[in-house]
């Protein structure tokens, strides 16, 4: 199905958010869509989607102009979107998820979504139990419901809005696999994306909005000096990387063992010095959600001891894991991290220190002001934070990340940010650690990422961690076999077996 915009134009308040788009994907197209936080990708989506509607301009289907007034009318033209924050509904089962955004009727088919579930499971590599409820599922397996649902439903053009962000490699190599099927199938890919990688890999075309406006429509061959110019207007350099700090151990963990109703994780031992970062990696629901939350607090141990700065705290509460300044965000922004219906100042409101029975709203606003300088957040003191992008919403998050910090765990730290900004995070996370001397340990399925700024790197699987690995030592190829159930000692061998015809990186 051949998808054209013409002259989309959409405004909140003073905000421009598209300006006069026009671009037209033919089917069978899997399209790129590339830009800065806050460039417009989302708003132009949701109105492709019907989650908005344009304040002008058309938008044609195979030729012949279409009206789409709400999300439900975009399924009924064959257009699914399936979002950074999975559209679900936490206390109900994966199935009957399945059957509330299904097809309407008197009586539910179970017997037909099973049926269509496991199908599309098999196709895509996907593994969920049709029992399970939502509130169990990490943010990757939301986001793999969410797509089974679409194609169940007969869309015929996807929208995929950073759909690799909280899933493992062979997952996105198995998706990816899928979605050119889905292509070669007649159906219309639109990829919106951060990753370049990502382009390059999967993308017949890419289109670049900056600002708003459409500003470049870039084919094979790709180059990057292409996209960052397009993107941004100048070069974006990588920062150098650091060797690791030689302070006092931190945090300490002796003999950890933490379970849910899935997976039981450990035992674990690891001593994390002040100002040092730690990357886990691992595939989704290996275990490394699991360690990060009995880090904050949020857990309990089932076995082992933790100290933070020498003070014991497996038997602590999740307050006193917050006195102790420990601080911990979540993947789920939307549904862990911020309150929907309040504005950026309330959000402050609520993240201050109480100093008597009256909140200081007009310091909350200053601090609002403040930090969406400081941060670049694309909004205002009085915006709703549901209002905001996705990379905005995670500005916002990491603005209200208090100091000073003993501990800060972060899961999927730069999820949505543009390359500018989340170059800029990191570089406001490690000015963070060494100075202040926080620890942080953080989850990212970018192997890149994980290696770029960890000083060691913990890599789990079915529940084990590997010993902590030098990042400046240990390259992508080495990560991923281990990410895989390889052990070190193999994954070592082959390496370097391989080293004279394909050096690792």
């Amino acid at each position: 199905m051949q998808v054209e915009f013409r002259n989309i134009h959409k405004r909140f308040g003073s905000v421009h958010a598209n300006k006069g788009i026009n671009l037209t994907i033919p089917g069978g197209c899997i399209q790129g869509l590339l830009g800065e936080n806050g460039a417009g990708k989302s708003t132009l989506m949701k109105v492709l989607s019907g989650f908005i509607t344009s304040d002008e301009g058309e938008i044609l289907l195979d030729g012949r102009a279409v009206t789409i007034p709400s999300p439900a009318g975009a399924i009924e033209q064959g257009i699914g979107m399936l979002h950074q924050d999975p559209l679900d509904f936490p206390p109900l089962r994966v199935l009957d998820n399945l059957l509330i955004g299904g097809r309407r009727g008197l009586i539910p088919d179970r017997r037909a979504a099973l049926k269509a579930l496991k199908e599309i499971e098999t196709q895509f590599g996907f593994a969920l139990d049709p029992d399970a409820y939502v509130d169990t599922l990490t943010v990757g397996e939301r986001q793999q419901l969410e797509l089974i649902r679409l194609l169940w439903l007969g869309a015929r053009v996807l929208i995929l809005d950073e759909p690799t962000t909280g899933i493992s490699a062979p997952q996105k190599v198995k998706l990816f696999a899928a979605l050119r099927k889905l292509a070669a199938e007649g159906r219309t890919i639109i990829f919106v994306t951060h990753k370049l990688e990502e382009v390059y890999q999967l993308c017949h075309r890419a289109a670049v909005l900056r600002a708003g406006a459409l500003v470049a429509e870039i084919e094979p061959p790709y180059r990057t000096e292409t996209f960052i110019s397009a993107m941004f207007g100048y070069e974006i350099p990588t920062p150098p990387r650091q060797p690791p700090p030689t302070t006092a151990p931190l945090l300490e963990l002796k003999r950890v063992t933490v379970e849910d109703a899935r997976l039981q994780v450990g035992p674990i031992d690891l001593t994390v010095k002040a100002g040092e970062v730690i990357g886990l990696a691992g595939m989704e629901g290996s275990g490394q959600d699991l360690l990060l939350r009995l880090c904050a607090g949020l857990l309990r141990p089932t076995g082992g001891e933790i100290a933070l700065g020498g003070r014991a705290l497996h038997n602590a509460t999740y307050h006193q894991f917050l006195r102790s300044r420990v601080k911990f965000m979540p993947a789920d922004r939307m549904t862990e991290g911020l309150v929907a219906g309040l504005s950026l100042t309330e959000h402050f409101a609520l993240n201050a220190e109480v100093h008597g029975f009256f909140i200081n709203y007009k310091q909350a606003e200053q601090t609002a002001v403040e930090r969406i300088a400081e941060y670049s957040i694309r909004g205002f003191p009085e915006s709703p934070v549901e209002s905001l992008s996705g990379g905005n919403q995670q500005r916002t998050l990491l603005a209200l990340l208090s100091a000073p910090l003993h501990l800060l765990l972060l899961e999927h730290p730069t999820r949505g940010l543009d390359l500018e900004s989340a170059v800029y995070i990191w570089k406001r996370l490690k000015e963070r650690a060494r100075a202040d001397g926080t620890a942080i340990l953080f989850i990212s399925s970018d192997l890149d990422e994980v290696l770029q700024y960890s000083d060691r790197v913990l890599v789990f699987f079915a529940g084990k961690a590997s010993a902590p690995l030098p990042a400046m030592q240990t390259s992508v190829e080495e990560l991923g076999l281990l990410i895989g159930g390889v052990p070190l000692e193999t994954v070592r061998a082959t390496v370097e077996m391989r080293l004279p015809e394909e050096p690792s990186r």
